[in-house]
């Protein structure tokens, strides 16, 4: 008999199928963004192929009414879960006037949504950082039960961001959660030639916070972790900073050619590991995810690509005056 993991982590079935929804739905309108990207439709596409599971188990732990994240650019299981929706996703893909990220003037993946509490991104890595530890210190100060989560690649936390901000949470014991995706890649560098800890966890220490590192291909071993994070910031225990490995089942982008640096039988072994089979799988165990269920929701999410797709390849583009918008106080 399989043992209902979801119930004695307190999730109910239907929270699971929607999690499972929301990694398939991230899943699918990557891949038809890459579609877009080689027919010449949309310039470049960063994917989050590999790391739903960490994503999306990350954000149901958390209170995706009040909460805060910043998110790095593969976060797309992040975003889908805190309010975005395939419509506004590929607005970005197609840099429309009403892409609510920046109205089509900066590349995809760099989220950003006031209403849903996304903070804006940019283009150097790991700036969201401090602008994470900065909410946590505001909700502090203002005695407020919200914590903010922000999320980075592995190779992200070799940079000076990383540490500030890191460093700052722990001494001022700040309701922050950083999670590290670790996809053993920062571009084409491979992990051993990034870190000479064993872990990214190990750095936790130094910064006076724990550090646990989780299997990301499985979404609630990341719930459980980043829920227990939560309930430790609210209580006003501080930061934690989570690891969650997985891998990079793409190239880093739609710019780069991976088989450069890494073989591709690497590629196919992590892809057994991958969690949109594997979390399938377990959903199937536990009789949630029937053959009926399963092709019903696969017609859902073609539904929403296909028609999210057709919108924005029609909408509008930005009016040419609207380069000066926001650049200067009118």
């Amino acid at each position: 008999m399989t043992v209902n993991r979801h119930e004695a982590l307190g999730l109910t079935d239907e929270q699971v199928l929607d999690m499972f929804k929301t990694m398939l739905l991230a899943r699918k309108i990557d891949e038809r963004m890459w579609l877009l990207n080689r027919a010449g439709k949309i310039p470049f596409v960063i994917s989050c192929q590999g790391q739903e599971a960490a994503q999306v188990g990350a954000s149901f732990a958390l209170d995706r009414e009040h909460d805060y994240v910043a998110p790095y650019y593969r976060d797309m299981g992040v975003v889908l879960a805190f309010g975005m929706t395939a419509k506004d996703l590929m607005l970005s893909g197609f840099a429309k006037k009403e892409d609510p990220n920046s109205g089509g003037r900066q590349m995809p993946g760099h989220f950003g949504q006031k209403k849903n509490r996304i903070l804006t991104g940019s283009s150097p890595v790991t700036t969201q950082v401090p602008h994470a530890v900065g909410v946590a210190l505001a909700a502090k100060m203002e005695k407020k039960d919200i914590v903010s989560l922000v999320t980075l690649g592995e190779g992200s936390s070799n940079q000076g961001d990383f540490h500030e901000g890191l460093n700052f949470a722990g001494v001022h014991k700040l309701p922050v959660i950083t999670m590290v995706e670790n996809n053993k890649y920062a571009i084409s560098v491979p992990i051993e030639r990034q870190l000479a800890s064993e872990k990214v966890s190990d750095r936790a220490q130094g910064y006076g916070m724990p550090g646990i590192t989780v299997d990301g291909n499985d979404p609630l071993a990341v719930y459980e972790a980043v829920k227990e994070a939560r309930n430790r910031a609210i209580n006003g225990e501080g930061p934690t900073l989570i690891e969650a490995v997985s891998y990079r089942l793409t190239a880093h982008s739609s710019d780069d050619d991976d088989r450069q640096y890494r073989e591709s039988e690497e590629v196919e072994e992590a892809k057994k590991k991958d969690s949109i089979i594997t979390f399938a799988s377990y959903l199937k165990e536990v009789d949630i995810l029937t053959e009926e269920v399963e092709k019903e929701i696969n017609g859902e999410i073609s539904d929403l690509v296909n028609e999210a797709t057709d919108y924005a390849e029609n909408a509008p583009y930005a009016d040419p005056e609207d380069a000066l918008k926001f650049v200067y106080e009118e």
